[in-house]
């Protein structure tokens, strides 16, 4: 029998009605105990349970209306779904010395090479200098710098074709979205899509360059997508089906 201890003391949502962490709880069942952080949302509609695809962090969002003792019993409620989906989460894959990963369509391997120069890539192996404790960091350092080189020119180059100009692009590591357009025409976009394949970078780009002309997921956007791309069947199938494990890299 699962049980739910409450481990931090309550609070409510602050003046501007932000979310705000009320309690972390543990839901406790045989083998297993589960962190929970219970957070209010002032503009929630229902309780909901989420696992984060990055760190296997488990987070409760209850409404305004809702007791944190309420969204402890529905998190219990949940005790095997949450189990189910714990257990599906990739390893994870650091990006230490003789890691591999796919970069660009292309299978790299990263060899550290103490007091070597800057980050480069040789082929398919990926040269990192330096001391040994940084790789990681440089790893990641080198693989933003090339999502927002490569995002950039692929942006500006799929905007011109519907008449469309795009200010900036910005690289960020979000957890539930691969990209991000403003009216402003500045684009957001998660450099994890360089570990995908290149086909499915590019839907990613035409769909965020689409929402330049229409800021909906209408039928004109959607059109629009099809003609700055064609058939995006198979890139959001790929998303749907392997996206989660590219949050497992670093």
């Amino acid at each position: 029998m699962s049980s739910l201890l409450s481990r931090l003391s309550r609070g409510q949502a602050d003046s501007q009605g932000r979310k705000r962490t009320l309690a972390i709880a543990d839901l406790v069942e045989p083998g297993r105990t589960t962190q929970v952080r219970v957070t209010r949302n002032p503009r929630a509609r229902r309780i909901s349970l989420r696992v984060d695809p990055t760190d296997g962090a488990v987070a409760l969002t209850v409404p305004w209306h809702v007791s944190v003792e309420e969204g402890l019993r529905f998190a219990r409620r949940e005790a095997e779904w949450l189990r189910k989906r714990l257990e599906r989460l990739p390893e994870s894959a650091p990006f230490a010395a003789g890691a591999e990963f796919d970069f660009l369509g292309k299978r790299v391997r990263v060899e550290h090479v103490p007091g070597g120069g800057p980050t480069r890539l040789d082929g398919d192996i990926l040269r990192v200098g330096g001391d040994a404790a940084f790789v990681a960091r440089r790893v990641r350092d080198f693989l933003r710098a090339q999502a927002r080189t490569v995002l950039l020119a692929k942006s500006r180059d799929t905007a011109q074709r519907i008449g469309k100009t795009v200010r900036a692009v910005r690289i960020a590591d979000p957890r539930s979205r691969w990209g991000s357009a403003a009216h402003d025409g500045r684009l957001s976009y998660s450099w994890r899509l360089v570990l995908a394949p290149v086909f499915v970078l590019d839907y990613v780009v035409a769909h965020e360059v689409a929402h330049l002309a229409h800021m909906n997921h209408g039928p004109r956007f959607w059109a629009t997508v099809e003609q700055l791309y064609g058939d995006h069947r198979a890139a959001k199938a790929w998303l749907a089906a392997h996206g989660t494990k590219l949050h497992r890299h670093g």
